[in-house]
């Protein structure tokens, strides 16, 4: 039998063994959906983080940009000598008298809160930034995904098309023995089967690319292997993709617009704050003076800072409103910017839809229909081999042409997702 040590280690080794494989499971199925690939991107992509981390430091900078300056101490050592008595010496107690002062700056009334405002609507369009960027990060990985769902339907495809064309083969040489058909057909059929096996190299190499490019977006390792694209999203009802509803989901939503807006309000605390600059600020101070080791004097001070260099205020105010105005400027261009871009993707949403309809329900089915018609043709004598080779390549192409307009809604709906600043 064997030791009670040895089968608890045994034990170990086998959870551990299973935990691995769940583990590897997991990883491996890594790219099989968007959803995993968005969320691991969330996780591990560098940009990100990096933005993250700028967000961070800029909310960090709320709470100095309003507090007050740090009090200020001075000590002034008077007559070192007691006049010419002694050696000079830098012991309070034995000069003729030690000077303190404790001063604190107080900034004019209200522009404390102005800078902090100001610093947290800075921290708000960090924020935005990160989900630009983010946003702007999922529509790459969305597209990309999509283009590698492309690809390994159109390499199915192409392997289906390739059975096919090994079997038609064979149909020729059994007709090209009997006498009915010439040798033509098979070696056109060869010829069909050597270029689709040269696509399929040619859709392995793009696959490569593709991949690679999605493993950087994702920060994932270029060596690390990911699963094969399943399916794509379900496309939105089209009463929810209306141009009015995603306008106002846009405006209020879109991450470059809230920050433009929060740039806004940011210059527009600027310009206050140098409107403030046109009063006084002030130092209060204290001051016990020691004599000997006993304090027998105090001195209270107040200082206040004189605006008389009107002229670099009033530029500082004129660059205020300009830094305002500028900023004004760039919402708009950037709001009539975004709303060009959604109306045109809905529009090219709508034509994939439209052209995917098109192709599932009218010219797929006639093409199956026009390639079976000329197969049993081929098969009786009555169409030529190139009449059959023709509608093989019309179904393929209009398999490829569903496959395609699907991918090209996809691509449609990530742009405007990106747009409006969530997923729809």
């Amino acid at each position: 039998m064997m030791p009670m040590r040895n089968r608890l280690s045994l034990g170990v080794v086998m959870v551990s063994l299973a935990l691995s494989s769940m583990v590897y499971a997991q990883e491996v199925k890594l790219g099989s959906s968007v959803e995993g690939l968005l969320q691991a991107a969330r996780e591990r992509n560098p940009e990100i983080a990096s933005m993250r981390f700028d967000a961070d430091a800029a909310a960090e900078r709320v709470v100095p940009a309003g507090a007050l300056p740090d009090p200020k101490f001075s000590m002034e050592l008077r007559d070192l000598t007691r006049m010419g008595e002694r050696n000079p010496t830098l012991l309070p107690g034995r000069v003729g008298s030690t000077r303190y002062l404790l001063t604190q700056e107080l900034p004019w009334f209200g522009k404390r809160g102005l800078k902090r405002e100001s610093a947290q609507l800075q921290a708000e369009a960090a924020r935005g930034r990160v989900a630009g960027t983010w946003s702007e990060l999922a529509t790459k990985i969305k597209t990309t995904y999509a283009q590698l769902y492309y690809l390994d339907q159109n390499e199915r495809l192409t392997r289906e098309i390739l059975d096919l064309m090994t079997r038609l083969e064979k149909v020729a040489q059994v007709r090209y023995a009997g006498g009915l058909a010439a040798q033509q057909d098979v070696i056109r059929a060869q010829l069909e089967q050597t270029t689709m096996r040269n696509e399929l190299i040619a859709l392995e190499a793009e696959r490569s690319q593709l991949q690679a490019k999605l493993k950087a977006l994702v920060g994932r390792p270029a060596s690390e292997m990911l699963a094969t694209p399943e399916s794509i999203r379900t496309l939105p009802a089209p009463e929810t993709m209306r141009f009015d509803v995603l306008e106002q989901r846009a405006r209020s939503s879109n991450p470059l617009l809230r920050t433009e807006e929060s740039q806004i309000q940011a210059a527009e605390k600027n310009r206050e704050l140098t409107y403030k600059n046109r009063y006084p600020d002030f130092a209060v101070g204290v001051s016990p003076i020691q004599y000997g080791k006993s304090i027998r004097e105090w001195e209270l001070m107040v200082e206040v800072t004189i605006p008389l260099q009107q002229d670099t205020r009033r530029a500082q105010e004129q660059e205020a409103q300009a830094m305002l105005d500028a900023a004004r400027s760039r919402r708009e261009a950037a709001t009539n910017q975004v709303l060009a871009d959604l109306y045109e993707n809905l529009a090219g949403l709508d034509a994939a839809r439209r052209t995917l309809a098109l192709t599932t329900d009218s010219l797929l089915p006639q093409s199956e229909l026009t390639f079976r018609s000329a197969l049993a043709g081929y098969e009786s004598g009555k169409v030529d081999f190139a009449t059959l080779l023709d509608a093989q390549r019309q179904i393929r192409q209009a398999k490829l042409n569903q496959v395609k307009a699907g991918v090209a809604a996809q691509i449609r709906l990530a742009d405007i997702e990106r747009i409006v600043g969530e997923d729809l």
